[in-house]
This record gives C-alpha cells, structure tokens and sequence, in this order.
C-alpha cells in the first residue's frame, strides 16, 4: 500500500519525520473533510448524516454530488473495518432506488441546474480510513460499484492528508442526466454509454484525433495513481479530483486540455491557452490549451507537469 511521509526541518536544518495519527472519534475526520469538501475531493455537500429509510436502514455520513455531475456517498472509519466495502454497496443500492429523492435534495441545496445534469451512469462511492486491507483492495477490483478508498492520516500543526490507494471505475449503467433524457428521448431505449476499456473504443475519441490523442494520452498517463474516467462529454484524468480534462473538436482538428491550473500563473498565448476562470466549458479546469499538433503538445507539456505536481 501507498505510504506518505511527511518532514519538516528542524532549528539545526535536519529533516525530522512527521509521525502520522489517527482521529479519537469519526465524527473528527467526517467534521474536518466535510469543511473543506469541495477543495480536498471536489465534491459539493449536500447532506450529514443523511437517513436511508426503514429499509436499509442506515445514516449516510455525507452525501454529496461531484465536480461531473455525479451523485456520492462517503463514509469514514477511524482506524480499519472489513465491513466498510459491504456497507458502500448497500448505500449505493439506496442511491440506485433514491433518484427523485435525491434529486429533489439536489435542487434543494444547489438549485435547478445542478439537479438537472446529474449524471446516474457512475455513482460514487468514497471510503476514507485509517487504512485498508489487501482484500478490500482486491474487492474493489471485483465489484462493479465505482468506488474510491482513501487513506487518511494526521500529523502536528493541524495537517491532514488524503492519500488514494486505490480506485475502480466502475461499470456505467444506462441511466443518465434528466437534460440528457429530455433531450434524447430514443436513450431509453438503448444503453445510453457503452462499457469498452478505453475510450477511443467507446468511439469518444474522433478518428482525425486518434493519433494526436494517444500521445497526449502517454503524457497524462505518465504521471502515477492516474485514473481515467470516460463521461459522455469529455475524458477526466484523476486523482482525487479532476486534474484534467480533455474535448475534442473534430470540426478544427483540435483537442482541447483544460487543467486545473490557476490562469494567473501562466503566461497566457493566444490561440495556445485562455483563461476559463468566467467562461463556461465542458469538463473542468480553469485553464484551456488548444493542442493541434505535436510540438503543440510538447509545449503543453510544462504545464500539465505543473497540474499533476500541484494535484
């Protein structure tokens, strides 16, 4: 399993291990990751401690909606538990079943607009612990939920760190956005995302852009605990959060990289990069490059190298 090690250096310049802890109480860690949700795991709170009804029987310890629009559930243990795995399942199984009602939690708590482009093909599942054991590491690989479990520990002067250990995809089902099935009336009745390996083989990516595409591709896969998300409108490469996104323009020859990058601190060329910080755009990431070639991509290279280093 991943270790993180922390240091800080001491009054005579020696480097002194950070000794990691966990939480007297869950509610400590539930409290402290529910404060800052958005920046640690770019998700939105919607609700604590959120009751499931009589028939499963449970409480949600936050219950949230994602930076693509996709509903989560996350629950925290203070040390390890082997049941931790069982209880994601049933809590997603609740989800699957809970759709208007969380629905109407969503417009309740962000509005119309938000309720209206969740995306039920990839539910969400986030386990934060102390640690994990191999075996539900194993089962993670094996379930077809989309689940992420997250290692946490924290040290003096008030740090907390979340490190991801491991993560499956999940298998999209039919279901989609209430937009989308308003828009495209005929989705109900054919799977509305296909379930390929990659996505040129969900024929996401244009055939004039496959090439340019899979270079761009080793660039971002490069970089270690790398996860790739196929949406309907763009690719996500992750971690925690989103650190890139990619669309494509197959009209201009044209992928186009939004990274999660302040545009203040890029020296910004026109037709290269622009400031997203005021403008709408598929995907997230404030900051857009336009690669159309090969040196266009050697050029962007810096600055994905500054977004996975800062993730």
């Amino acid at each position: 399993m991943a270790e993180l090690m922390l240091f800080r250096r001491d009054a005579d310049g020696r480097d002194v291990e950070l000794s990691g802890s966990t939480v007297a109480l869950e509610v400590e860690l539930q409290r402290r990751v529910e404060t800052g949700l958005e920046t640690m795991l770019g998700i939105r709170l919607l609700a604590s401690e959120y009751p499931t009804g009589p028939w499963h029987r449970g409480r949600i310890d936050t219950l949230g909606l994602d930076e693509n629009g996709s509903p989560v559930v996350i629950e925290y243990k203070k040390g390890s538990d082997s049941g931790v795995l069982s209880q994601a399942v049933s809590y997603l199984s609740w989800l699957d079943s809970a759709h208007h009602e969380f629905e109407a939690l969503v417009r309740k708590v962000l509005g119309a607009e938000a309720a209206e482009s969740i995306d039920w093909r990839r539910p969400r599942m986030v386990c934060i612990a102390a640690s994990f054991s191999h075996h539900d590491r194993v089962a993670v690989q094996r379930l077809p939920q989309r689940i992420d479990l997250v290692r946490y520990r924290v040290f003096e002067g008030d740090l907390l760190s979340l490190l991801l250990v491991d993560s499956s995809p999940g298998s999209p089902t039919t279901a989609s956005s209430r937009r989308t099935r308003e828009r495209s009336p005929a989705s109900t009745s054919a799977p509305a995302f296909p379930t390929p390996s990659t996505p040129a083989d969900a024929g996401l990516v244009p055939e004039c852009l496959r090439s340019l595409y899979a270079e761009l591709d080793d660039a971002l896969m490069a970089w270690s605990e790398v996860k790739v998300a196929a949406l309907l409108h763009y690719i996500a490469y992750r971690r925690l959060v989103n650190v890139a996104c990619v669309v494509f323009r197959p009209k201009h020859k044209v992928i186009l990289l939004y990274l999660r990058l302040d545009p203040r601190t890029v020296t910004l060329e026109e037709g290269f990069t622009r400031d997203m910080r005021e403008l709408g755009h598929l995907g997230t990431g404030d900051l857009e490059v336009r690669i159309a070639s090969a040196a266009d991509l050697e050029k962007a290279a810096p600055l994905i190298r500054r977004a996975f280093e800062a993730a």
